[in-house]
């Protein structure tokens, strides 16, 4: 990175520690978390939020994989915090998108009962507050660069939620040379449907670039949601143009792919936010943005979950647990880690906190603000909660424990020296147990239901032949 003088941090460490009192993160702080960040600095802070699609837990060497290195997000992770109990509002994508933008348990939203969106008559209803229209109200200018998968035209899209600028794709994948889905091509600038040749990771990073040097010139803070859709298949890496060419855009989810074209695709994707951190850090922007990298569920079938099982569309670890990094000036301590469980739709209470704003008190978040957490508070028990319709599946962890039910079989394990969810406690922790299913029940009663919803587009009978069975543990 080229060494600029750093510009006057939005707020320093120091301050926060004034604030929180003697020694590092008090009892109060820990009584009372959001008091220490009471007061919004005079220059807001930029955000930067980047998404990996389909990548688990374990896919980059500083979380533990062994096969490939990942050096730009190993790099970011040591200038700051490290989330080892961070988790996906969903074990697939456009719900967890959906809680994103909403800040909200995507049961609540009608679109959010559909696992994923697809076609048409679907969609985040434009009315509902997002965290780019909340950002807006706040001052900011608010971009989209990659996937939506949140409804289509006309009725849905990233302009009429909140943004003022969308370049990428609008459905769930696109191949990653013809950028379509098997009917032509699926890139938009804006509500203009467009043609352009490249490798997609490559391209969004490239147009992340033009967005940076577009608003270092300009006054207002801003948000950059930067969702690559990398590394979700189809299985093709950078120099994997004969292999998009095969398959003419009819992206076939269990065709093809291997360990070595999947490091090739998880490396493209370090390497191209290491382009766009190096421009972040050429223009001084660094002390002023909020950088974010994380996934919107567990891993698929190269991905590397361990120590957890369970994979991508399971309430297992493994398809909710995933990787979180956050460098944020003046609130993370570099190179600390910890394993206070987070969530994808706690970032909207966070940065609006950070920015002088708060949720609409029509739709309440469901989320926390996470800077005290980041800042390195202990843990304060609270619930989070899952379903998935295919199988049935049920969650809740609390604590150490998590309760998990697939097709009406229940379990109770203790997640913290149980990764593995193995050792089924049911019968050894009855009390426990009753209590976490008493809860499920008790919030699922507050969520929205739709039993003509249909996971994944597919009829029931037809889930396993396009997933596998799930493997009870």
């Amino acid at each position: 990175m080229t060494n600029l003088p750093p510009k006057s941090p939005a707020f320093s460490r120091r301050d926060t520690l004034k604030t929180l009192g003697a020694g590092a993160i008090g009892a109060s702080a820990a009584a009372h978390p959001l008091t220490a960040f009471a007061q919004t600095p005079a220059r807001k802070p930029n955000f930067l939020f980047i998404m990996a699609d389909d990548l688990g837990y374990a896919d980059l060497s500083c979380y533990g994989r062994r096969e490939y290195r990942t050096p730009v997000l190993d790099r970011l992770a040591t200038q700051g915090i490290r989330l080892t109990s961070a988790y996906a509002n969903s074990a697939i994508c456009s719900p967890t998108r959906l809680a994103l933008i909403t800040g909200r348990y995507q049961y609540r939203i009608p679109a959010g009962l559909v696992e994923p969106l697809g076609g048409t008559g679907h969609g985040l209803d434009p009315a509902h507050p997002t965290l780019p229209s909340l950002l807006k109200a706040q001052g900011y200018h608010t971009a989209l660069i990659g996937k939506w998968h949140m409804g289509s035209l006309p009725d849905y899209g990233p302009l009429k939620s909140g943004y003022d600028e969308f370049w990428g794709n609008r459905g769930g994948a696109v191949d990653y040379f013809s950028h379509g889905f098997g009917r032509g091509s699926d890139l938009w600038d804006g509500d203009v449907q467009i043609e352009e040749s490249g490798y997609y990771t490559d391209m969004l990073a490239q147009r992340s670039l033009q967005f940076l040097d577009a608003r270092a010139k300009a006054d207002k803070p801003w948000l950059l949601s930067l969702h690559f859709t990398a590394p979700h298949w189809p299985w093709e890496g950078p120099g994997d143009k004969a292999e998009s060419d095969r398959i003419a855009g009819k992206i076939v989810h269990y065709d093809g792919g291997s360990l070595a074209t999947y490091a090739e695709m998880v490396t493209a994707l370090d390497a191209a936010i290491g382009r766009v951190l190096a421009r972040l850090s050429e223009l001084g922007l660094d002390e002023e943005t909020v950088v974010v990298f994380t996934s919107d569920n567990g891993g698929e079938r190269f991905s590397d979950n361990w120590p957890f099982t369970g994979m991508k569309s399971e309430l297992l670890e493994g398809g909710l647990r995933v990787p979180l990094i956050v460098r944020w000036p003046g609130v993370t301590v570099a190179g600390s880690t910890s394993d206070v469980p987070a969530i994808s739709m706690d970032f909207l209470p966070t940065f609006l906190a950070a920015a002088g704003g708060a949720p609409d008190p029509a739709y309440p978040s469901d989320g926390v603000d996470l800077r005290p957490v980041l800042a390195g508070a202990p843990p304060s028990d609270r619930p989070l909660f899952w379903r998935f319709g295919r199988r049935n599946q049920k969650a809740l962890r609390l604590g150490r424990y998590k309760y998990l039910s697939i097709d009406g079989n229940d379990f109770l394990f203790d997640v913290v020296t149980d990764p593995l969810e193995r050792a089924n406690l049911k019968e050894r922790q009855p009390a426990i147990f009753a209590e976490f299913q008493a809860r499920f029940e008790t919030w699922n009663a507050t969520m929205l239901t739709d039993p003509t919803a249909r996971s994944y587009g597919f009829e029931p009978d037809q889930l396993a032949d396009h997933f596998g069975p799930i493997q009870p543990r």
